[in-house]
C-alpha cells in the first residue's frame, strides 16, 4: 500500500495551464502579472485591500515586525503553541518574544492571560511592542477578545495566519484581524506555491514599503541606489501561477479537509479517552490539519504508541507543536502559564488531512489507531 501522508500538496490541472502561461510569455522573474493577480485575489479573500507576495511566511513575519518599528530590546506576545517560524521571526529584529498559553476553547492564543500579561505590563510602564496571535491548525484565535484588549492598550495585532487561508470567526475572513497578517504557501499547507507566502494589509503604504525591502530596498533611480538594509523575499511569476491554480480550488480542498474532520470525529471522537481539537461556534476553520489529543489512562496506550502503531501501517501522524518556552533555544525567554500547552504536546496528535485523502485511506488511518491499544 502506498504511504499516507499527513498534508501533501494536491494538484488539482489548472495549475499546470497557468504554470505554462508564465513559461510561454517569459514572465519567471519575481515580477510578472501572475504575481499581481495572485496578489490581487489573496487580498480579496482575507478581505483587506493589498499584499504583498513573498517567498515565505516567515519573511512576511520579519517584514511585518520590521514595518512596526520592532526592534533590538523591545518584546512580542507570542502563542507558546505555534511553529517555531513565528518566535524565529521576532528574534530577528533582534526582540525578545513572550510566551502565553493556550486558551482551551480554540487551542490558540489564551485572551484571558493576555490581559492579565498587559494590565501588568501598563502598571509597570512596559508593554510590548506588538501582538503575534496565530490561528493554529486553521483554527482563528478568540479575536473577539484579543482584539478589544489590544486596542485598550494601543498594541499592534500582526496575525500569523500561515495555517488559516480561507478560515473565517464571527463572520470575519482569517487574514483581516490585524495591522499586517500573513499566509504560508509551503508544501503541506492548504494551498501551496511550492514554497511561499503573503503579508496582507489594509494599509497601503505598509505594503509598498514591504515590496521595496523584499527586493533589496532598491531606490527609484536608473542605477542600483540602496539607502537602507533589503532583503531578497519576493516570490517569482511562476510560483505565483500555481498559486492562483490552487487558490481557484480552496474551497473544494476545504471542503474535502473538513470531510476528514467529520470522518475521525465520528469514528474516533466519541471513545474513551479522546478528544478532538475543539472547534469554537463563533470560527469556521479551515480543517488544515485534524488533531486529537489521547488521555493514555482512559484510552489504553499514549500518543507516541499511536502514532508509532500508524507508522508502521506506513502512514504520517504528528505530535503537536512543541511549545515555544520548551525548545532548548527559547527556554530562557519570558512566558505566561504553560502548563496546559504543555498537555497538548503530550497528548496530542495530528492525524493525515489532505484534500486528497480517499474513504480507503480514512478507513486506514481509523484502523491504525485503534489497533495500538489493542
Amino acid at each position: 500500500m502506498a504511504r499516507i501522508y499527513l498534508s501533501p500538496p494536491h494538484m488539482l490541472g489548472g495549475e499546470r495551464e497557468l504554470i505554462l502561461d508564465a513559461f510561454d510569455s517569459n514572465w519567471i522573474a519575481p515580477l510578472g502579472p501572475h504575481v499581481t493577480g495572485f496578489e490581487a485575489e489573496i487580498a480579496a479573500r482575507a478581505g483587506v485591500g493589498h499584499a504583498a507576495a513573498l517567498s515565505s511566511g516567515t519573511g512576511g513575519l520579519h517584514l511585518a515586525l520590521m514595518l512596526l518599528g520592532v526592534g533590538e530590546g523591545d518584546q512580542v506576545i507570542v502563542p507558546s503553541m505555534t511553529f517555531v517560524a513565528t518566535a524565529n521571526a521576532v528574534r530577528y529584529v533582534g526582540a525578545e518574544p513572550v510566551f502565553i498559553d493556550s486558551d482551551r476553547r480554540t487551542w490558540n492564543l489564551d485572551p484571558d492571560l493576555l490581559e492579565e500579561h498587559l494590565s501588568a505590563c501598563a502598571k509597570r510602564g512596559a508593554l510590548p511592542k506588538a501582538v503575534l496571535p496565530v490561528d493554529l491548525y486553521g483554527q482563528c484565535a478568540d479575536y473577539d477578545r484579543i482584539v478589544p484588549i489590544c486596542q485598550t492598550y494601543d498594541i499592534p495585532i500582526i496575525e500569523d495566519a500561515a495555517e488559516a487561508l480561507g478560515a473565517r470567526w464571527s463572520g470575519q475572513p482569517a487574514g483581516s484581524f490585524g495591522r499586517l497578517a500573513v499566509f504560508s504557501f509551503n508544501g503541506n499547507k492548504i494551498i501551496t506555491t511550492s514554497g511561499g507566502g503573503m503579508l496582507v494589509s489594509d494599509d497601503e503604504r505598509l505594503i509598498v514599503q514591504a515590496r521595496k525591502l523584499a527586493t533589496q530596498a532598491r531606490e527609484p533611480a536608473p542605477h542600483y541606489e540602496h539607502a537602507e538594509v533589503g532583503y531578497n523575499y519576493r516570490m517569482s511569476n511562476i510560483l505565483a501561477a500555481l498559486g492562483r491554480g490552487q487558490l481557484a480550488n480552496l474551497d473544494a480542498m476545504i471542503a474535502a479537509r473538513r470531510e476528514n474532520f467529520e470522518y475521525y470525529r465520528e469514528h474516533l471522537g466519541s471513545l474513551d479517552g479522546i478528544e478532538m481539537m475543539p472547534i469554537d461556534p463563533r470560527g469556521e476553520p479551515n480543517y488544515w490539519l485534524t488533531c486529537l489529543t489521547i488521555d493514555p489512562d482512559a484510552f489504553g496506550c499514549d500518543r507516541e504508541a499511536v502514532r508509532l502503531a500508524l507508522e508502521a501501517r506506513d502512514i504520517e501522524s504528528r505530535p503537536l507543536w512543541k511549545p515555544m518556552h520548551m525548545q532548548p533555544i527559547f527556554r530562557t525567554m519570558p512566558q505566561v502559564g504553560g502548563s496546559y500547552v504543555e498537555r497538548l504536546f503530550d497528548d496530542g496528535l495530528c492525524l493525515p488531512s489532505g484534500s486528497s485523502l480517499t474513504p480507503e485511506d480514512r478507513e486506514r488511518v481509523v484502523e491504525g489507531v485503534l489497533t495500538a491499544r489493542a
